[in-house]
């Protein structure tokens, strides 16, 4: 297939949302910001939050929501590539914020959950009623992984559960069409899983064995390669950004990959649907610090919130 870069020199972007107004927000993890980036190529700044902002996703109140893994290290290449290495010098701790859009205003929603810090929020995805889920990925030092999790919080701050833990490296999330079933990407190891959700924040769990964080397992290709965070097709197939082979995992939900989409970036990081019928898939080539945008053989599932 055949993809078009609409914009390149951004630093490490992720979290695209296909707006509207034709424009694409996407953060830039290595520079600390929100961005917009217009059809032409154009990059606007809409908000610093510092740190290393992550997922994104409009909320009911037309506002930003943002997973705040709280920054990286990084490993930047002679020609500007780069990566992430390990938890930044200056982190203090994981957060979701809330950007107003209008104004670049930045507030701190949740940085902890029934006292613990969060470390490392790294998606996100809200529910027709206004909740949202995340995940908290975690952060890497030198000797030593976090283990993470799954949560689900409501936006007034009313709110705020710790839904799965552990969950090794937990990463894209999103729901089904009819909003029954939650998927979590678990980087390392690339396995997707699927869990019932049965109320507010709550989700029914597989037993031990087969399932060791209590989903069930969706797809896992073999070959080295590692999940990242996804989006949904109309249809209910998950498709999921893939690192190290760089592109898309189609997945079925009932279980093993439909096809997939090759990037020539190995950091291919994320993926939101927009444009006409939702047919225009954008992704981020995170390493080369590109956003590209292709046709699509099948419409993106419509996100709550964001009339598209």
């Amino acid at each position: 297939m055949h993809y078009r870069t609409i914009t390149d020199g951004l630093l490490f972007p992720e979290g695209p949302i296909a707006m509207p107004d034709g424009t694409v927000l996407v953060v830039e993890i290595a520079r600390g910001t929100l961005t917009r980036v217009f059809p032409d190529g154009r990059k606007e700044i809409v908000a610093e939050t510092g740190g290393g902002p992550n997922g994104a996703a409009i909320g009911p109140d037309g506002k930003c929501y943002i997973c705040n893994n709280g920054g990286f290290k990084w490993k930047v290449e002679p020609n500007g590539n780069r990566r992430s290495i390990a938890q930044s010098d200056d982190y203090v701790s994981g957060r979701i914020e809330r950007v107003d859009v209008d104004t670049g205003t930045v507030e701190v929603l949740y940085d902890s959950c029934d006292g613990r810090p969060l470390k490392g929020p790294n998606d996100i995805v809200f529910d027709r009623g206004g909740g949202f889920w995340f995940t908290d990925l975690g952060k890497v030092r030198e000797r030593e992984i976090d283990r993470g999790g799954v949560y689900y919080a409501r936006t007034d701050g009313s709110l705020i559960r710790e839904v799965v833990h552990p969950f090794l490296t937990a990463n894209g999330i999103g729901l089904s069409p009819d909003e029954k079933t939650l998927y979590v990407a678990e980087t390392e190891g690339a396995r997707l899983w699927a869990y019932p959700i049965v109320g507010e924040g709550e989700v029914a769990m597989e037993p031990f064995p087969p399932s060791l964080n209590g989903g069930r397992l969706v797809t896992c290709d073999g070959g080295f390669r590692r999940f990242d965070s996804l989006a949904l097709e109309a249809s209910g197939n998950i498709c999921v950004a893939t690192l190290m082979t760089g592109g898309i995992t189609v997945a079925n939900p009932d279980g093993g990959t439909l096809e997939f989409v090759d990037f020539d970036d190995p950091y291919t990081t994320n993926i939101c649907f927009g444009g006409p019928e939702l047919t225009t898939a954008f992704v981020t080539l995170s390493w080369e610090g590109r956003l590209v945008a292709m046709d699509w053989p099948r419409p993106g599932l419509p996100l709550n919130f964001l009339n598209t």
